[in-house]
């Protein structure tokens, strides 16, 4: 059974950081590609950062230079340093793990984090 558990949410002042961490089980971590997507309330998911599995990364336009994306193969898990953070980075964090192999692709999606950013 496939599992991805993202910890490290929580309530945090504009300016300041946090580190989400998503756990994954039930796949070979070091072959997926791994990303970590938000919703706001109100609005579509959007892709924040990914990291293939060759540790190559991808940034949304809103937080690059803010964010960093970084994998651990050893331990199976994806992080997102996040810095100097904006209200408006405020919604729900979820860990994706992405593989294509042929004409097939395996989507796996954490339950997600809240990360609420305000004074």
């Amino acid at each position: 059974q496939v599992q991805l558990v993202e910890s490290g949410g929580g309530l945090v002042q504009p300016g300041g950081s946090l580190r989400l961490s998503c756990a994954a089980s039930g796949i070979v971590f070091s072959i997926y590609d791994m990303g970590w997507y938000r919703q706001a309330p109100g609005k579509q998911r959007e892709l924040v950062a990914a990291i293939t599995s060759g540790g190559s990364t991808n940034y949304g336009d809103s937080v690059k230079g803010r964010f960093t994306i970084s994998r651990d193969n050893a331990k199976n898990t994806v992080y997102l340093q996040m810095n100097n953070l904006k209200v408006e980075d405020t919604a729900v964090y979820y860990c994706n793990a992405d593989r294509v192999t042929g004409p097939v692709e395996y989507i796996h999606w954490g339950q997600g984090t809240q990360v609420t950013v305000s004074s």
